[in-house]
């Protein structure tokens, strides 16, 4: 098949990925689109994706739909199919045994019990293997699996509402809504991709929040909740505790923490989590590589200020989402820690969004 025809193929499976995003656990989100060319012409014979918990991955699912078409078909898959014994036999024997003639992944995967293996078993039994095909594409999507298992931390993004005028809110108000509808719903979707959200103890206290997806078709897509609460100052009363049925709650906690009010969270169902304190704060390295350690490879920060300023100053985020409101905040108004006109530095703008009055700004790092 010629690159155009690979790219438009692996650019199919891609989309498909996300339909799971932050629904497999500890295992990424993969696709896998099967396509068998009969006279000339190329027909998808069978999909798959990984399934919500992790379980079953992708390729069997593919290859159950396709049958016996998968003989001699193409099988493009997001990140490289796994090697390692199981319950269930590797993703790269399987392919190998339906009689798959060619594999097209996007990348390798970096865990050391696969991280070149499973191309090399393919190409061991005859089959013609493809990679780095629209990796970059991919990577966004496969980033927080990547880190993780890379970097021992999560992909960071960092979420901003910025007034007209610079602000991000207004002193001792508590939440303000600085954007319109259409981009509080674009957010919601946005946590719906991450496996946890979080915000520091100031913001948790002030605006009392639920932090979970609003929209009721979201609702069960809701991340997990975690706070930056150093001396455990969250009321066992607050929205985020009375909505654990919805989603978990973790709380990171310092060494000086009151363990009256810890005793208090624990008995609702709440998760505390000991941290580290630098300088009176949360160290937010290791605090980012023990909830990696749980398993969460994506988390979305949305402040305020001092936890987007901690985070930036650290150099630990890696993609910035920042919604430019039309309103003006005027004074007692919180400065914003970056802005349309002061970026991160660092940083390189991928994307522009509109929504009504509303822009978003998506930087990454180190991206041109």
């Amino acid at each position: 098949m010629s690159k155009i025809i690979d790219e438009r193929l692996m650019a199919a499976a891609i989309r498909y990925a996300r339909r799971n995003i932050a629904r497999t656990k500890t295992n990424p989100s993969v696709a896998c689109i099967i396509v068998r060319s009969e006279n000339g012409k190329d027909q998808i014979v069978g999909r798959g994706i990984t399934a919500i918990g992790g379980r079953p991955h992708a390729e069997p699912v593919a290859l159950a739909e396709a049958g016996d078409k998968a003989k001699g078909a193409t099988a493009y898959v997001t990140l490289e199919p796994c090697a390692h014994h199981g319950a269930t036999p590797p993703c790269a024997q399987t392919l190998i045994d339906a009689g798959i003639a060619r594999v097209v992944t996007a990348w390798v995967d970096p865990d050391s019990r696969v991280d070149g293996k499973g191309h090399a078993m393919l190409r061991a039994a005859g089959i013609d293997v493809e990679t780095g095909i629209l990796a970059e594409e991919a990577r966004h999507d496969l980033g927080g699996y990547l880190a993780r298992k890379q970097q021992n931390s999560p992909w960071v993004t960092l979420k901003l509402a910025i007034s007209k005028d610079g602000y991000i809110g207004v002193k001792g108000k508590g939440q303000v809504k600085i954007t319109g509808a259409i981009s509080r719903a674009q957010v919601d979707m946005m946590r719906s991709y991450h496996d946890a959200i979080m915000v520091g103890s100031s913001t948790a206290i002030e605006d009392d929040p639920e932090l979970i997806c609003r929209r009721p078709s979201l609702k069960s897509r809701s991340p997990h909740r975690i706070i930056l609460d150093s001396r455990a100052r969250l009321s066992p009363k607050s929205r985020l505790v009375n909505s654990l049925d919805i989603a978990p709650l973790s709380i990171v906690v310092g060494p000086n923490a009151d363990q009256t009010n810890i005793d208090a969270l624990q008995k609702t169902g709440a998760n505390i989590i000991s941290g580290e304190l630098v300088d009176g704060r949360i160290a937010l390295p290791e605090m980012l590589e023990d909830i990696a350690a749980t398993g969460i490879s994506s988390l979305f920060v949305e402040g305020g200020a001092k936890v987007a300023n901690a985070f930036l100053e650290a150099g630990l985020v890696d993609e910035v989402n920042m919604f430019i409101g039309d309103m003006m905040v005027g004074e007692n108004g919180i400065t914003a820690p970056i802005n349309r006109q002061l970026p991160p530095a660092g940083f390189s703008l991928v994307r522009t969004e509109h929504f009504e009055d509303d822009v978003l700004y998506v930087y990454r790092k180190g991206e041109h």
